[in-house]
């Protein structure tokens, strides 16, 4: 049996695939990290070079069912992790001007978006469904490239992620009609309407339990295993997976399962640790369907469409900005913010290859409108995301035009303050009993602390600042500004994560203490370039003080 498996392992075009999909995804990524461009649209770029340029992947042959499974999981973890971006609170302030926005900006992409499809020469249907794939901006994309900039917490990013908000929940129910129509087309009413109300049935279903599970359920069941970072990803999967089977026994899609899953937990405490842990997982199962994608669209399509893709392609890079900044711009917002927040949403969402995706596999749209998307997707995401990172020099020269005269409004100053970033604090990893009383102590002498646990139960009678997370993570350091930290303490017993925090911290230049009573550890913690050991807990305090007492600027 053994060797009967090794042959099938061997001759399986599963794994010839599959390798050469993830091999195409490393390389095209590199490329895309040297550009700063999403990693999404290197991926896309990956599957049109292995599939319609060289021919290495036939849609009709290479790719086999099960490939196009773990594709099908990066969607649903996507959905999870989008899910989980949406807290409620973050948005609560802006709700109003996002609701319009969103709202807004739906009505003209679709009713235009319809009305230049017609001109183009597409049939009413056709017309309809890429006016609808043109309608959502990119979750993923934009929280991805604020929060590189540090300014997914600014106004402007907190305004984009509250119009991503009402647009993902206009999505859901995109996703839902879609659910509710027969997969073969059939035109009988009566079918239809059963079809759309079973699947709004199910949706309110799911979105009630959503609702209670994320007020009584989850708080209880996942805050007990909180402190173990592993059980609760494990756990949270199973909520995520639990979602999806639920949606699907009721015809929905299972990006619908697993957004509204996120969207569960994203109320709760340790949300931001958990969308970091399942981040990597979701980026591998992701690029596997985007590569797919990618080489299922067939590159005479695309080429006899280039005409319909620019016009297209400006129609999203400038018509969304225009209506974004003249309705912010309404609600007293200054022309800065107005122009910031409309930058973010000139591209087309991961939510339109999904639903084009679906379109196509249900048969309600053919190749040639997948490939018309396609190239959408990728010219508006690859330039807005130029857009997103130079927005600052974008808006500097546009306002030196009389551009943006028409949608100035009553504010020209800024709408808010420069967020403040922690700066000259001490970091203070492991919140036992010793970490918890160097971070009460600093405190108290009037040092500005940043406490990290993965347990957040831990640091609930914390007065100091406080962050859930494992720093195992990068993403966990750079949201603890260890490279402005004046110092890092680390109060955990675990080696090779406190081998880790220190390399991190020399790194950053920033000086860190670490206590080891262990011989064999305090060795291997000066070979990696610890500043400081504190060898005995009843001292610590006292050794940590003094040797605090000597940094001036956070150098030793």
């Amino acid at each position: 049996m053994g060797d009967e498996a090794e042959l099938m392992l061997r001759g399986s075009p599963f794994f010839d695939a599959l390798g050469l999909f993830v091999i195409a995804a490393a390389t095209t990524a590199l490329l895309a990290r040297w550009l700063r461009l999403p990693s999404l649209v290197s991926y896309i770029a990956a599957g049109l070079l292995i599939g319609p340029v060289m021919g290495f992947v036939r849609p009709d042959s290479t790719a086999p069912e099960a490939l196009d499974l773990l594709g099908e999981m990066g969607i649903v973890l996507l959905l999870f992790v989008v899910g989980l971006e949406l807290s409620l609170a973050r948005v609560r302030e802006v709700g109003k001007v996002a609701l319009a926005a969103g709202l807004g900006q739906v009505a003209f992409t679709s009713v235009l978006g319809f009305g230049l499809c017609l001109l183009l020469g597409f049939d009413k249907f056709e017309s309809l469904f890429i006016a609808t794939a043109l309608t959502f901006s990119s979750t993923a994309v934009v929280v991805k490239l604020l929060d590189q900039k540090s300014e997914l917490h600014t106004l402007y990013g907190q305004i984009a992620v509250g119009i991503f908000l009402v647009q993902d929940i206009v999505v859901i129910f995109v996703l839902t009609f879609l659910a509710g129509i027969d997969s073969r087309g059939n035109a009988d009413t009566a079918s239809v309407f059963i079809g759309l109300a079973k699947a709004f049935g199910g949706m309110g279903l799911l979105l009630l339990v959503t609702l209670l599970g994320g007020r009584y359920v989850l708080p209880r069941v996942l805050g007990r295993v909180a402190g173990a970072p592993r059980t609760l990803f494990v756990w949270s999967l199973a909520w995520c997976l639990g979602f999806v089977i639920a949606a699907d026994a009721m015809g929905l899609s299972a990006e619908i399962g697993a957004f509204l899953a996120g969207l569960a937990i994203a109320q709760l405490r340790f949300a931001d640790d958990l969308r970091r842990r399942t981040h990597p997982l979701m980026n591998f199962f992701m690029a596997l369907f985007f590569v797919s994608l990618g080489a299922q669209m067939e590159f005479s399509h695309a080429g006899a469409y280039w005409f319909e893709g620019v016009v297209l392609s400006l129609f999203v890079l400038i018509g969304n900005p225009f209506i974004f900044i003249w309705i912010i711009a309404r609600f007293g917002y200054s022309e800065r913010t107005s122009f910031l927040t409309s930058v973010t949403v000139a591209q087309i969402s991961e939510f339109s290859f999904i639903f084009a995706a679906l379109g196509l596999s249900t048969g309600l749209i053919t190749q040639p409108i997948l490939s018309v998307i396609g190239v959408v997707g990728v010219t508006t995401i690859a330039i807005s995301a130029y857009m997103i990172l130079y927005n600052h020099e974008l808006y500097a020269f546009l306002k030196k035009t009389p551009l943006l005269k028409m949608f100035r409004s009553g504010k020209h100053e800024d709408d808010e303050p420069p967020r403040a970033r922690l700066r000259d604090h001490v970091i203070v990893l492991g919140m036992n009993d010793l970490g918890l009383r160097v971070a009460r102590m600093l405190h108290e002498r009037g040092e500005t602390v940043l406490a990290i646990d993965t347990d957040g139960e831990k640091m609930r009678d914390l007065s100091c600042h406080t962050l859930v997370g494992d720093v195992d993570y990068a993403s966990t350091l750079e949201e603890a500004g260890l490279h402005g930290a004046r110092a890092a303490i680390s109060a955990l017993r675990i080696e090779n994560v406190n081998k880790l925090f220190v390399f991190h911290c020399r790194k950053a230049g920033v000086p860190v203490a670490v206590y080891a009573s262990d011989r064999a550890m305090r060795e291997q913690l000066r070979e990696v370039g610890v500043s400081y050991l504190v060898e005995a807990r009843h001292s610590a305090g006292k050794r940590i003080f003094e040797e605090l007492s000597r940094f001036e600027g956070g150098v030793p």
